[in-house]
C-alpha cells in the first residue's frame, strides 16, 4: 500500500499511540505538557533535510539559523517563549569542521535573540543527505498555551509578518535571472533570499499571541492550508481577502510584473509567521498593542460558520487555488 498524505499517516498510524492528554491527539504542531502548578512545557520538533528545506550550498549559518528559528515559530504560536532544544545531526562522513563551526554561529545568533540553549542531542554520520532534527521546548504560564482550538464565527484573523518572500527568496536563488523579469534591485533580491534563509525570529509575538489569540497556527505549509488547519480543528470556515493580504515592498514588486505569483504566495508556505483568531470584542485593544510594541500583524480575514475557507481576489469573487499548501507526500 502506498504511502498516504502526510496527515493521514499521522492520523491512522501514530495518533493512536498518542495517549497523553498534552499531545492533543497529533493535531497540532505541539505537545503542551504540564509540568508544575505554575507553568506548561511546550514541546515541538521539526526535522530539516538538505535539497527539501534548504539548499545544499546555502551558507551553514544560514542552516543553523533557520533550523532552530522554524521550530522557535511552533512555540510563538503557542504563546510560548522559548526555554531549551536538542539538536541531532546526521552529517555527510565528508562535512568539515569549518561547516560545523559556521553552522553553530547560526544557531548562536538565534540563542542570543531568544535567551534559549541547547541542552543535548546526537550526532551520526549518513550516507544521505544532511538532517538537522531539533526538538523544542518552550514554557507558558499554566493552561495560557495557546492551540488550534478555539475560533469561533466572528473572530478576525491576523498574521504576524509579509507573506509570500521566502518563496520568492527560494525562487530567486534558482532562477537568478527572474529578478530582471520581476523588475527587482539588488537589495530587493537580497532581502527576499535572506527571508528563504532566515525566516523572523521574535518575542513580542509570542506575548500577543498569548494575551490575545483564541487560536493560533505558524504559517509553514502555506496560508491557505495552515488557516485550513486551524479551522479544522476549530470547527469553522474563515474568508481571506487577498488585498489585506501583507505583501513585502519587494514582493509587490514581483506581483506587479508577474500578477499570476499570487496563489503560489499563498500557498508556498516557509513565511514562519503566526496567524491567530481575535475576538472581535478584543480586536481594537490588540491592535492597540500591536501599535505600541511596534510588530507587525495585520488582519486578512474573518472566521465564519460552517466548514472550509474561501480566499476573495479584490474584486470579492474566489479564488480557485489547485494546491493550498506544501505536502511532503
Amino acid at each position: 500500500m502506498a504511502l498516504a498524505g502526510e496527515f493521514d499517516i499521522i492520523a491512522r498510524i501514530f495518533a493512536p499511540l498518542a495517549k497523553e492528554t498534552g499531545a492533543l491527539g497529533l493535531k497540532d504542531d505541539a505537545a503542551v505538557l504540564t509540568v508544575t502548578d505554575d507553568h506548561q512545557l511546550v514541546v515541538t520538533c521539526d526535522t530539516l533535510v538538505s535539497g527539501v528545506h534548504f539548499l545544499p550550498d546555502d551558507p551553514p549559518a544560514a542552516i543553523g539559523y533557520k533550523s532552530l528559528a522554524v521550530n522557535l515559530s511552533d512555540l510563538t504560536a503557542k504563546g510560548a517563549h522559548g526555554y531549551a532544544y536538542t539538536l541531532s545531526l546526521a552529517l555527510p562522513r565528508d562535512t568539515e569542521m569549518e561547516w560545523l563551526e559556521a553552522f553553530a554561529e547560526g544557531l548562536a545568533e538565534v540563542q542570543e535573540l531568544t535567551d534559549i540553549s541547547l541542552i543535548g542531542g546526537d550526532t551520526t554520520a549518513t550516507s544521505g543527505p544532511l538532517t538537522i532534527t531539533i526538538t523544542a521546548l518552550g514554557l507558558v504560564q499554566h493552561e495560557a498555551a495557546i492551540t488550534r482550538l478555539g475560533a469561533k464565527p466572528g473572530d478576525r484573523l491576523y498574521v504576524g509578518g509579509t507573506i509570500g518572500d521566502s518563496c520568492l527568496g527560494l525562487r530567486l536563488l534558482k532562477d537568478p535571472s527572474l529578478a530582471q523579469s520581476w523588475g527587482l534591485s539588488e537589495d530587493d533580491v537580497a532581502y527576499l533570499t535572506e527571508c528563504y534563509r532566515r525566516p523572523p525570529v521574535g518575542t513580542v509575538e509570542a506575548l500577543l499571541v498569548r494575551n490575545f489569540a483564541k487560536a493560533s497556527i505558524d504559517v509553514s505549509d502555506g496560508l491557505a492550508a495552515d488557516i485550513e488547519k486551524l479551522c479544522t480543528v476549530s470547527h469553522v470556515g474563515a474568508e481571506i481577502e487577498t488585498g489585506r493580504v501583507p505583501f513585502s515592498a519587494a514582493a509587490r514588486k514581483a506581483l506587479e510584473a508577474a500578477p499570476d505569483l499570487l496563489p503560489d504566495l499563498l500557498t508556498a508556505g516557509d513565511d514562519y509567521v503566526p496567524v491567530i483568531a481575535v475576538s472581535e470584542s478584543s480586536a481594537d485593544l490588540f491592535e492597540s498593542e500591536v501599535e505600541e510594541y511596534g510588530v507587525d500583524f495585520t488582519q486578512l480575514g474573518i472566521v465564519t460558520a460552517g466548514d472550509g475557507i474561501r480566499v476573495l481576489d479584490e474584486r470579492g469573487a474566489e479564488l480557485t487555488l489547485k494546491n493550498k499548501g506544501f505536502s511532503h507526500f
